[in-house]
């Protein structure tokens, strides 16, 4: 399925809609480039979790846990690690298949020990359409969820 948005608030509130249905265990990897708005989509998916306190992505840490809203969100950003074995080391497992909801952006650099179901979430830019025009394109969430 792909979803246009035109404005960081619409891109914030699919996030939110997601997270709204999200449910224990869930598993959504996102990918797009710097400055493309994964940082808000991931705000809007927290606060669909009735998550309170401020979202910031986990460059430096990898993982941030937020335990505080209707499930627990684990908020990964694996942009800087060297070696998926250092995803071990963070308890990478147990937080992916645990009863909490994962977010993890870049994903695409731990591809091969992702879970099978998991929901893949793509942000790209199109400059043409206008600077805040965000093509978001969802692998593995059934439409209805989104209506």
């Amino acid at each position: 399925m792909i979803i246009e948005t035109r404005s960081a608030e619409e891109t914030f509130a699919l996030g939110k809609k997601i997270g709204e249905q999200a449910r224990p265990g869930d598993v959504y990897t996102l990918v797009g480039d710097l400055g493309v708005g994964k940082t808000v989509f991931t705000q809007g998916l927290a606060e669909g979790l009735e998550i309170t306190e401020p979202i910031s992505s986990p460059t430096f840490t990898i993982v941030q846990v937020y335990e505080e809203g209707r499930l627990p969100f684990y908020h990964f950003d694996v942009y800087r690690i060297g070696d998926v074995e250092e995803m071990d080391e963070i308890g990478f497992e147990d937080y992916i298949y645990g009863e909490g909801v994962s977010l993890i952006e870049w994903s695409n650099l731990i591809e091969e020990i992702l879970p099978e179901k998991k929901v893949k979430i793509t942000i790209e830019k199109d400059l043409e359409q206008g600077f805040d025009y965000r093509r978001i394109m969802i692998e593995g969430l059934d439409e209805t969820t989104l209506l």
